[in-house]
């Protein structure tokens, strides 16, 4: 199932993936009366309906192959969700968006340490670089309690981990395969939870959760196909594109403002990439 694709074709796919979850979380935000696990549920039945239809049509096993991975990435990719939003409900949302942002970093510490990829020391810093520009965009709230640091600290390792199983099973199981496992967890587990509180939409609500559902289908597709195309180390940077493109919805949808210091963030995301992507070109080129 590997398939052979340029550095350049990785962050394309990456990329996409991003601005599709940048959408996903705007429309999820406007459905603030919705329960978090209500909206995880409406959005795996769509991503479900959605894979199960392409992988009759490509006539792929729904079981798929290398089911230990499958399962890693599907109870791992749920609890990590589900921390998250856990987060968003306890603590301040841009300081739970921060948290999220340590994921990259998690993702490649997996990588080494489970599919033995290398990193160059300089990434490290580049990595530094993208979080610290985060940070400022984001702010962070000093009041949190350790709990809920933790919390979110543990839901953006997890989702490291998430990432790292799709690297595994890019040898043995299409993208399709590997989106439907996720639902094949979280539908049963939030479906449950929905039963002792849910709330019904209305109105514009379901053409809300559709967009949500089409959305994260296609963001969660192309996130695959990007871990499945290139090194973590190479695409998982490109995560950080999301804090620019949530600053710049919020400051257009939400009326939320745009600071010298966010300036400043978007400017050291920006360096952090072309210099991580600069220093995967000379690499090519002394070989």
């Amino acid at each position: 199932m590997s398939q052979k694709v340029s550095h350049h074709q990785g962050v394309l796919y990456m990329l996409t993936s991003v601005a599709f979850f940048a959408i996903m979380n705007a429309v999820a935000k406007s459905l603030h009366h919705i329960p978090a696990h209500e909206l995880v549920f409406f959005r795996s039945l769509i991503v479900c309906a959605i894979s199960f239809y392409y992988i009759r049509k490509l006539n792929l096993p729904i079981a798929g192959n290398n089911k230990k991975w499958l399962f890693i990435r599907g109870i791992s990719g749920l609890t990590a969700l589900m921390l998250f939003f856990m987060t968003l409900k306890n603590i301040p949302l841009a300081s739970a968006t921060s948290l999220q942002y340590l994921s990259p970093i998690f993702t490649v510490l997996f990588a080494v340490w489970l599919n033995k990829q290398k990193v160059k020391n300089m990434q490290w810093v580049y990595f530094a670089i993208a979080f610290c520009g985060v940070l400022c965009i984001k702010g962070f709230d000093d009041r949190i309690s350790l709990f809920w640091l933790s919390v979110g600290i543990t839901s953006s390792l997890i989702a490291g981990l998430a990432y790292n199983s799709i690297i595994r099973l890019r040898e043995t199981d299409h993208p399709y395969t590997i989106v439907i496992h996720l639902t094949f967890i979280s539908l049963p587990v939030t479906f449950i939870w929905c039963l002792f509180d849910f709330v019904l939409p209305t109105g514009f609500d379901w053409l809300a959760l559709a967009v949500m559902g089409v959305t994260t289908q296609v963001a969660q597709f192309y996130a695959t196909k990007a871990f499945i195309s290139g090194k973590a180390a190479e695409v998982a940077p490109w995560n950080y594109v999301g804090a620019v493109l949530s600053l710049i919805i919020g400051y257009f949808l939400f009326d939320e403002t745009i600071t010298f210091l966010s300036i400043v963030g978007i400017s050291l995301i920006v360096v952090s990439l072309i210099l991580n992507s600069r220093l995967k070109e000379v690499s090519e080129i002394n070989k």
